[in-house]
């Protein structure tokens, strides 16, 4: 299940993308989760772990993707540290959802992240209530931001 802590963090890992630069391993890029979310998010092919074909960049490693692909295959990969998401936008709330569908996921926000119409479950960690649908995510939310 996604757990979401809404605020400030002393734990999480704010700057996801030094993080990455220095924790990722090949094997994260390659991965089908991974190119799945690297196609959605950045609209990108991976073509072997060091190049993704970006239709606005080109040939990139993986230190171009964006912050929040890169965020996403840290919450996927490193499962003993929390990190923050804020720097993932609304297009990778699915992705969080999915991840967190085999196993619990912690992750630390300080904005109210659009999960979309549809119903899912998640819990904020600050109360530990568990919500199903944007209305209930935002008026709790709102006490912690």
């Amino acid at each position: 299940m996604l757990n979401i802590y809404f605020g400030h963090m002393p734990e999480a890992i704010y700057n996801t993308a030094v993080y990455f630069k220095n924790t990722y391993r090949d094997s994260w890029i390659t991965n089908p989760l991974s190119v799945e979310m690297i196609r959605d998010v950045d609209k990108s092919e991976v073509v072997s772990a060091s190049v993704i074909e970006s239709p606005v960049l080109g040939s990139i490693t993986p230190l171009s993707l964006s912050g929040g692909v890169k965020t996403l295959m840290l919450v996927r990969f490193d499962r003993e540290h929390v990190f923050n998401a804020s720097t993932c936008g609304d297009n990778c709330a699915k992705w969080l959802l999915e991840i967190a569908k085999s196993r619990k996921v912690v992750v630390n926000l300080h904005h109210v992240m659009d999960f979309g119409p549809e119903e899912f479950k998640l819990r904020v960690a600050n109360s530990g209530k568990i919500v199903h649908n944007m209305t209930d995510l935002l008026r709790e939310a709102t006490a912690y931001l």
